[in-house]
Formats: structure tokens, sequence, C-alpha cells
């Protein structure tokens, strides 16, 4: 015997749901940590790369 439920529109949905994020905003992956580096000064990566005629 099939059961067939009413249409999704009489379904309520909670739009205002305040928890966890569905996807966060940046993965491990994209930071220095994912990669196994350790975050470090912009300032102080800029001076180590900074060319030899300078």
């Amino acid at each position: 015997m099939i059961h067939i439920n009413g249409p999704d529109d009489d379904r309520v949905v909670d739009l205002h749901d305040d928890g966890l994020p569905v996807l966060p905003d940046q993965t491990l992956d994209d930071t220095d940590a994912g990669w196994g580096e350790h975050a470090q000064d912009n300032l102080e990566r800029l001076l180590e790369d900074r060319p030899p005629h300078w």
C-alpha cells in the first residue's frame, strides 16, 4: 500500500534557525594551519620576500 502525503506547501519550515551555519565561510584547507604552516604576520612575510636590491 502506498501512502501519499500532502503537498510541500502544507509543511511548516522554520526560516529563523539560529543554529550552526550549513557551510562554514572558510574550510580548514583554506588556512595556513590546514597546510601545516604557522600563521605569521604579513609584514614579516613581506620583509622575508623583499628583493635583494631594496
